[in-house]
């Protein structure tokens, strides 16, 4: 499992954490997370995030 960064706000999204509060179930992947989907903390759009190894 990887983990994204906000490049904005720093907020981290962890594949195996997902999301649960917007409906993004735990143990998905990047590539499965909605095109639509954004930033809890800031609102950033998913193509402001990058990988990073924590």
């Amino acid at each position: 499992m990887r983990t994204w960064m906000c490049l904005i706000c720093g907020w981290i999204y962890d594949e195996a954490a997902g999301d649960p509060e917007h409906d993004i179930a735990p143990g998905t992947p990047w590539e499965a997370v909605p095109m639509n989907w954004t930033c809890p903390e800031c609102g950033a759009r998913k193509e402001d995030f990058e990988m990073v190894q924590i």
